[in-house]
């Protein structure tokens, strides 16, 4: 029987070129305070973590987070590699447990549940490395030939610019497609206009045939919100993503409830009990967790049944694998998030910077590997001159 050996975290910091999107190219949470700009920058995406966990016979299994990694890092050091160190990883559930209680009292949300959770993923990798199975096959298996995936970037910008990348991505064979929006409650009716005008212009390219998706990232409020709806529903959109802050699900019931455009949110939930209380009130219409911030696969999957027994569709929250299994084993899981591979920019990309394995979407669609066991990736070395790792 094969036992954990060690638990290593590493911090990942680009210090390779970036192309940074232009102008408003998302909303976020602190447009309301006039501090416009980099809508990733409190969350230093331009830092990844990556988790090992080895076992006695020398099986490693590789899990991450993009979350306050330097955080995050020093919570695995101090306090969860030495509640994991020395158990069966088949004993996941237990394991997940002790993380969880040992460090309720800080660790429930946030910084904490994002530690678990890249644990968690490097237990599922491992597990599957030791069987020799995907991890989807351990999830219980395929329940679709192929994963449907949309098309995750046209940040706004440039109307031209959007409308062209929006063509080369139909050109592609990508059916679904999310766009941001770069204006909110500062910027008025003005702004309401250029939110507008870009949603309009997206959905003139791909047609009426395809699906269109539309993201905040909390970048408004309920007010906002509230008179933009009816504005966008002649769109069609498949949902609204993210229009208020996290804490305010009271305000995500009152936008799903007035039935204009289908909520989606859950991306900054951090619990299998929060992301209940999110279907139980019908705050979202779509949830969205991320697994590395939720508590890893052994939550992800909780949350899925209940999700399904709400008949509420699931899909998580970014690219990367650990969400493509969880996505191939799950029938209520349709539609899978995906960053084509471009330069460097927000961070979202960085992943295919560190890892190898992910697979690339082709005519809309990707696939996973029935023979490559556990999740499929391996760090990768080609860019690694471009990175100063925290060991």
């Amino acid at each position: 029987m094969a036992t954990i050996t060690s638990v290593r975290a590493r911090v990942w910091t680009w210090k390779g070129p970036t192309v940074p999107p232009a102008g408003n190219f998302c909303t976020n949470a602190s447009d309301i305070l006039g501090e416009r700009g980099d809508a990733m920058h409190s969350f230093r995406f331009h830092q990844w973590l990556t988790c090992e966990v080895e076992a006695s016979d020398g099986t490693v299994g590789l899990g991450n987070a993009a979350l306050a990694p330097t955080l995050v890092k020093r919570a695995i050091d101090d306090w969860l590699a030495p509640l994991v160190i020395g158990e069966d990883p088949f004993d996941h559930a237990m394991i997940w447990e002790r993380m969880y209680r040992r460090t309720h009292a800080w660790g429930r949300k946030g910084i904490g549940m994002t530690a678990i959770s890249a644990i968690d993923i490097a237990l599922w990798d491992l597990m599957g490395k030791l069987v020799g199975k995907p991890v989807f096959k351990l999830l219980g298996g395929r329940t679709k030939a192929r994963i449907p995936v949309y098309y995750s970037k046209l940040y706004a910008g440039p109307v031209a610019a959007m409308q062209e990348e929006a063509a080369a991505a139909v050109k592609a064979g990508y059916r679904a497609f999310k766009t941001r929006f770069g204006y909110g409650p500062a910027d008025g009716m003005a702004g309401m206009r250029e939110n507008l005008r870009r949603a309009e212009a997206v959905r003139e390219v791909i047609g009426w045939d395809r699906d269109l998706m539309l993201e905040c990232y909390m970048g408004w409020n309920l007010d906002y919100a509230r008179r933009m709806l009816p504005q966008l529903a002649p769109l069609a959109p498949r949902w609204l993503e993210e229009p208020v802050i996290a804490d305010d699900v009271a305000g995500y019931v009152a936008l799903n409830a007035m039935n204009l455009v289908p909520i989606a949110g859950g991306e900054h939930e951090f619990s299998v009990m929060g992301c209940a209380d999110l279907l139980r009130r019908g705050a979202v219409s779509v949830l969205q967790y991320d697994t590395n911030r939720v508590g890893g696969i052994t939550a992800a999957q909780k949350i899925n049944a209940i999700a399904e027994a709400f008949q509420v569709p699931v899909i998580p929250h970014a690219g990367q694998m650990h969400n493509y299994h969880l996505t191939m084993a799950n029938a209520n899981c349709p539609i899978a998030e995906y960053f084509p591979v471009f330069d460097v920019e927000v961070g979202n990309e960085l992943f295919y910077y560190i890892f190898e394995g992910d697979p690339v979407a082709e005519g809309g669609f990707l696939q996973l590997d029935d023979a490559t066991p556990g999740l499929g990736l391996t760090l990768s070395d080609r860019h690694r001159a471009h990175f100063e790792v925290m060991e």
